[in-house]
């Protein structure tokens, strides 16, 4: 698996897991300037440790929707350019706004990943799109974001089979999506992220453009 430029595996107290270099987030452990990125609490992590091909070399600049109180989106930012980091609920965007103190390239946007013309002036067009949101209709969220890709950029999402149906099979779930998102996408590479996140289906795509 390659890694991006910027994320290396490394050896905390004999166990060797990925890391970044930056200020520590979410009581992760740390040795000196290095901080593990557990992909417990990541699902791009758990996407990386998946060995999927994320297209990430280091230096993208960078929507994530979905950030929540920063702890992947700071690792993120640890290794990338500019990083905008969309997330709705005041609470968490507060502990996001810390995480940005010492990131001077993470920008923090209290908006919804439903209505990106709300943030569309701020943003400008990327390399990469991550998306970890907990709401129906993912592949939509996907569908509105994909205005601010590259032509060669890649959407690298977590769908959340809970968060489109509960009661449903999640691979039923993760077929509905898959064949939504492919209006939009060229889907790459899909994988479960188990044993990390039960029910969840890491993606990586690229937009389609005639």
């Amino acid at each position: 698996m390659t890694l991006p430029e910027g994320v290396e595996r490394y050896d905390f107290d004999g166990e060797t897991s990925l890391a970044t270099r930056g200020e520590p987030v979410y009581g992760e452990r740390t040795d000196g300037e290095w901080r593990r990125w557990d992909p417990h609490r990541s699902k791009l992590g758990a996407m990386l440790e998946h060995g999927l091909d994320t297209g990430l070399d280091g230096g993208e600049t960078v929507l994530y929707l979905g950030a929540a109180a920063g702890t992947t989106v700071s690792h993120v930012a640890d290794f990338s350019g500019p990083t905008y980091a969309v997330e709705f609920a005041p609470r968490p965007v507060r502990e996001l706004l810390d995480a940005a103190e010492s990131r001077g390239n993470l920008f923090p946007l209290l908006k919804d990943a439903r209505k990106p013309e709300r943030y569309a002036h701020v943003v400008e067009p990327v390399d990469v799109v991550v998306q970890d949101v907990a709401t129906r209709g993912q592949a939509r969220v996907a569908a509105l974001n994909e205005r601010f890709l590259a032509d060669d950029g890649r959407l690298l999402a977590a769908v959340k089979a809970r968060s489109e149906d509960v009661t449903a099979d999640p691979d039923d779930v993760f077929d509905s999506v898959r064949e939504e998102l492919s209006e939009d996408y060229e889907l790459l590479e899909t994988t479960r992220l188990e044993p990390y996140h039960e029910d969840h289906l890491g993606v990586v795509a690229r937009p389609r453009r005639d």
